[in-house]
């Protein structure tokens, strides 16, 4: 009988290209993984891998298996699934979500406590995880819902394994002292409002410059960017204390205190969150709960305080 656990194994590998990385991914040693793979081969009786510098490629034995994987946990979890209909369709035992670091500050971090009063018997575990890698895990069936965001206005591609449902527009406001001459005006901020004025920002690389550059994308010079900071919370101190301004994703913004005040865009940037499961998943009671909570509510600026 061939193990479940050696299948998964396998298309990590298959997925990343070293033992090392899938190992990373499964949350083993690649001595375990290794072993794992062995035992498929004994299991099927050929070779699934083979070297190739200084990774692995899959044998064409290798590769049919992998590609046979899909139908394998579909079935193994539409069985799942109707064990816990017979049960009754209650939301019990473990969920595991990953989600973006701001996904679990603002839209996870909230429901925790009503998810605990509604599903007792629901223990929800969340890891933070950036979209590529949270799609990767729950295709592999090592997560069981993720909670992405869209790359620059498109959503990312879907494995046919899994499905989605929109779940959020998070929006990006500039946040300044509140005796800054910004703050002064009762109207969506322009491009032109914000030259000249020096900021704090994400760093190059990451979804919230992209939203910064994209601010001054027709504006004759450049911005007057005096730190690079990730973590919002950080970047909030800076603008207490040096007058300077930040752009800020709703769902990463902590409480602003007294000294502090947001002004939104008048072209604001967005992006889409979405929540990603497996198709065989769908009849889950405990993605369903995680669902519910999740649906949008209404609030007057679309985000918690």
């Amino acid at each position: 009988m061939i193990e479940v656990g050696a299948l998964r194994a396998l298309r990590s590998v298959a997925t990343l290209g070293t033992l090392a990385r899938a190992a990373d991914e499964l949350g083993f040693t690649a001595s375990a993984v290794s072993q794992q793979i062995k035992r498929l081969e004994q299991q099927v009786g050929v070779p699934v891998l083979a070297p190739a510098g200084r990774g692995v490629v899959l044998t064409p034995a290798g590769r049919a298996i992998v590609e046979a994987t899909p139908e394998v946990f579909q079935a193994l979890e539409r069985c799942a699934e109707a064990g816990r209909s017979v049960a009754g369709g209650a939301a019990r035992g473990s969920l595991r979500v990953v989600a973006f670091s701001t996904a679990v500050r603002g839209l996870l971090a909230p429901i925790v406590p009503r998810l605990s009063a509604r599903c007792p018997d629901l223990r929800v575990h969340v890891t933070e995880q950036d979209p590529d890698q949270a799609l990767r895990g729950v295709d592999a069936g090592t997560a069981d819902l993720a909670l992405v965001h869209d790359a620059d206005g498109l959503p990312a591609p879907l494995p046919a394994s899994l499905t989605r449902r929109h779940v959020h527009t998070d929006v990006g406001d500039v946040v300044m002292g509140r005796e800054h001459p910004l703050a002064r005006l009762d109207r969506p901020l322009t491009s032109a409002d914000l030259a000249g004025h020096p900021w704090v920002t994400s760093p190059p690389g990451t979804v919230c410059h992209q939203w910064f550059r994209r601010l001054f994308a027709d504006a004759p010079d450049d911005p007057d960017v005096r730190h690079l900071v990730d973590d919002f919370s950080t970047q909030l101190s800076l603008v207490s204390a040096d007058r300077v301004i930040a752009l800020v994703p709703r769902l990463a913004r902590p409480p602003l205190g007294e000294g502090l005040v947001s002004r939104p865009l008048r072209r604001p940037p967005k992006r889409e969150v979405h929540a990603t499961w497996r198709r065989s998943a769908g009849a889950s009671p405990a993605i369903r709960a995680v669902l519910a909570e999740l649906a949008p509510r209404a609030h007057p600026e679309g985000v918690p305080r």
